[in-house]
């Protein structure tokens, strides 16, 4: 059985990965790759404009980043606490275990790691994820079968429908709407990047404007949770209360950050129309295409220059047999 981590093999159940998770790992690789793609190709720009590029690239693509994967991240909400607490039904045994709960849009993902880690002659390590995309009562139960600790099992049944807590319905209605603006204020964040491409660079500012409303109200959908009575958590002796976390902070961080680049944008576009333009690099190919159209002025004979210049005189030169040829003699002027 120690192939499988002491879980026997027909009953294989893989752990759920916590924070870093497999779909969170994509976007932040796929954003990298991106990030160095660009690095590879910006030794070709030329003059000051390369460190403009690359300011703006690279900021660009850290708020596209952070608006993908806080959708994917378990950490929108946190509580942890160190405890005495019974380790599993129909036992006295206790265990000394570090307990943590972490909320994010699309379910909670519920730890217990003992302290040490082996105590009664097991490893006490535990990462359970349960999902609002489906039945938490049905994760539940199916957590009850496979006979999880008692601390994972206090803590899912608080998320279940029939909670006297009520969790359920407000976490996982406030997730969906979170998420889903977030994912709005991801389409804006695209329309942005191509306005900026474009000589309409006031309505890109009013795109990243409208990328920091919807990661606002994404922020406040998701607390409309502390409308909810506040719920404790006890185990033994201890107790603790969810907070903000990592993921909400950094949403908040990346919302004014969106709202700081639009408003400057749209002003600085009003004062000075023509530096912006020459920074992100739109209308230089129109101006050089309309200067080609536009007729040249009649030049002016510098008569300075040509005092040096000699001219040509037609003389007439006799050879010998009496021939006549016409010829041109140089005379200074």
């Amino acid at each position: 059985m120690t192939f499988y981590n002491d879980i026997y093999p027909f009953y294989y159940v893989p752990r759920t990965p916590f924070i870093f998770n497999l779909d969170l790992l994509t976007v932040i690789l796929v954003f990298l790759v991106c990030a160095a793609i660009f690095l590879l190709i910006l030794p070709g720009i030329r003059g000051k404009s390369r460190l403009l590029w690359m300011f703006r690239v690279l900021i660009s693509l850290f708020i596209g980043a952070v608006i993908v994967a806080v959708n994917f991240s378990s950490d929108w909400a946190a509580a942890s606490m160190k405890a005495n607490t019974t380790y599993k039904s129909f036992s006295n045994a206790f265990v000394n275990a570090e307990i943590g709960l972490h909320v994010g849009l699309s379910g909670i993902n519920v730890t217990l790691k003992g302290n040490p880690v082996m105590q009664l002659n097991e490893t006490i390590d535990y990462n359970e994820m349960f999902e609002w995309t489906g039945s938490v009562d049905e994760d539940y139960s199916d957590a009850l079968e496979r006979g999880l600790p008692n601390p994972i099992l206090y803590i899912a049944e608080k998320f279940t429908e029939n909670s006297p807590c009520g969790l359920y319905f407000q976490y996982r209605y406030s997730g969906r709407y979170a998420s889903a603006t977030m994912w709005t204020a991801f389409c804006c964040w695209l329309v942005a990047n191509v306005l900026f491409s474009m000589p309409v660079i006031h309505y890109a500012g009013y795109m990243m404007v409208a990328t920091a409303a919807f990661i606002f109200f994404a922020l406040a959908s998701f607390s409309t949770v502390r409308n909810l009575p506040a719920c404790v958590f006890t185990i033994g002796t201890a107790s603790f209360e969810t907070v903000y976390s990592s993921s909400f902070w950094l949403a908040l961080a990346t919302g004014l950050l969106c709202a700081l680049i639009g408003i400057l944008v749209v002003v600085l576009n009003c004062l000075i129309p023509e530096r912006m333009k020459d920074a992100f690099s739109v209308g230089v190919d129109d101006e050089e295409e309309d200067s080609k159209d536009i007729p040249l002025p009649e030049g002016y004979l510098n008569t300075n220059f040509l005092e040096g210049v000699t001219t040509l005189s037609p003389v007439n030169i006799s050879f010998s047999g009496n021939t006549k040829t016409e010829g041109l003699l140089t005379k200074s002027i």
